[in-house]
């Protein structure tokens, strides 16, 4: 199977970004999959969500900034064929440090290019700046996650914009892999206007999985846990493993 390298991006924040980033990984690895998941958020929320401390030696910094090696800083996590490169906040100052150097876009393509797995996910941060470019550049495709809330659709064609411009200048390889609505409540018409609204917009390419609003899906990161560590049964654990098959399905080319 060819590698696919999957941005997740969303530049509003609590957005279930990482929350997805994740699950979405730890299912893919559960699927028999070598995973690497790329941290390239400085707050470093998918390593503590991964029970992994964010002092390491060797982070995401190092890489695109000192020119560490990718596998030295690639970490094993308690889910078996997934692995981690770690972040902190010192990854904030890539974006003043890459300002200056050739091909700043591609600092991550290069670090990620000796990279030997199935699946690539990159957690981006919640913004479009020279990070998520980085992501954008090294990626074939962008799953975004779109809350289900009132202004769901706002900043997406920000978004959108940029994955186009990314398209035409840095990564013509770049496709979107799909939409996926998170924090879904099926007791609110809310939810399902918006679901609506976000099916008019991208068609075919917002997925049927919805990820729902879930308190076990909460709680899972403070444990440092998948959400299939932490409660297999939840209604967040079946969602996630259902999204999870069709990104399998979509990929599988």
């Amino acid at each position: 199977m060819t590698q696919k390298i999957i941005a997740v991006v969303n530049q509003k924040g609590g957005v279930g970004k990482t929350t997805t980033t994740i699950n979405v990984a730890a299912q893919l690895a559960a699927a028999g999959n070598s995973v690497l998941l790329v941290d390239l958020d400085p707050q470093g929320n998918a390593t503590s969500g991964l029970g992994i401390a964010k002092d390491q030696a060797v982070t995401m910094y190092e890489l695109l900034c000192h020119g560490q090696q990718l596998a030295v800083a690639v970490l094993e996590t308690n889910v078996a064929q997934l692995y981690l490169v770690p972040s902190n906040t010192n990854l904030a100052g890539a974006e003043i440090e890459l300002v200056d150097r050739d091909r700043r876009e591609y600092a991550l393509q290069e670090v990620l290019a000796v990279a030997d797995y199935d699946y690539i996910i990159i957690d981006c941060p919640p913004s479009l700046g020279l990070l998520t470019i980085n992501a954008l550049t090294a990626a074939s495709l962008v799953l975004m996650p779109v809350q289900a809330e009132y202004y769901a659709l706002e900043g997406l064609s920000q978004l959108l914009n940029t994955v186009q411009a990314v398209k035409h200048s840095t990564n013509p390889q770049l496709e979107l892999l799909g939409v996926v609505l998170t924090m879904y409540d099926k007791r609110t018409s809310l939810s399902e206007q918006v679901r609506e609204e976000v099916k008019k917009f991208f068609g075919d390419n917002l997925f049927k999985t919805v990820i729902p609003r879930n308190i076990r899906l909460a709680e899972a990161p403070s444990y440092g846990k998948t959400i299939f560590e932490h409660d297999k049964w939840s209604k967040g654990a079946r969602a996630y493993k259902a999204l999870a098959k069709e990104i399998l399905a979509r990929t599988n080319y």
